[in-house]
């Protein structure tokens, strides 16, 4: 089985990356930094590894690093979108660059990255796609207007696309955490209490669990809180 996983480098991603190692998986970690990208991959020794440097706000990264997954291993059964960028600050001093800098990793890159596996997706037994969206893909915060809208934006392309890829069997999973112990919920939510935010290993079980469940039930979307937060708020 092959795997293509963005935001590889650290956090939710590179813990995904060491449950999929565990389940057999070569994998295609996709990330901005060449040495954080080595980092995971020392962890993961005896499963195929392919390492690919991109810049998801390319344009062009989508195709690319498809492509160069398909090069490596011949083929792609598993997509994980999961690299994102923050931002935070009242929105009525945000920039257009900032706008599109944010919208550009979290929203448009998973959109295209999508596009182009689509046709080795279709050749495999078991096509999987599974994005990892935020809490504020379905609320709202204060000071995350941007980040919230990029996450909004993934949401509603991932129900989309869910659709219109369903008659090529393949499935589409949304995985939207609360707070997660990474540098990037750190900077965003200083508030938090760290002992109380969800770790990284968690949401990568639950993409051990959306990976290797069979039957013919499915699920659509996980929405993961942190325990202390408030029961289906």
């Amino acid at each position: 089985m092959i795997a293509l996983l963005t935001g590889a480098s650290r956090g939710i991603g590179r813990a995904i990356a060491l449950e999929l190692a565990d389940l057999g998986f070569d994998l295609a970690l996709v990330g901005r930094d060449q040495a954080s990208l080595g980092e995971t991959a020392s962890l993961i020794p005896g499963t195929r590894v392919s390492l690919i440097t991109a810049d998801l706000s390319d344009p062009a990264s989508a195709k690319y690093i498809v492509e160069q997954t398909v090069s490596a291993f011949g083929g792609l059964d598993l997509l994980v979108n999961c690299a994102g960028v923050p931002q935070k600050g009242p929105f009525t001093e945000v920039t257009p660059e900032e706008w599109d800098r944010v919208f550009a990793v979290n929203a448009r890159a998973p959109f295209f990255i999508c596009q182009a596996a689509l046709e080795p997706l279709k050749k495999s037994s078991k096509p999987i796609v599974i994005n990892i969206s935020s809490v504020v893909g379905f609320k709202g915060y204060v000071n995350q207007s941007v980040y919230s809208s990029s996450k909004h934006a993934l949401a509603g392309f991932t129900k989309v696309f869910a659709k219109e890829v369903q008659p090529y069997g393949i499935r589409v999973h949304m995985i939207s955490p609360g707070g997660v112990a990474t540098e990037m919920v750190k900077k965003m939510r200083p508030d938090i209490d760290p002992s109380e935010l969800i770790q990284p290993e968690e949401i990568a079980e639950i993409v051990r669990f959306l990976v290797t469940r069979k039957g013919s039930g499915t699920i659509d979307q996980f929405f993961i809180r942190r325990y202390s937060g408030l029961a289906f708020d």
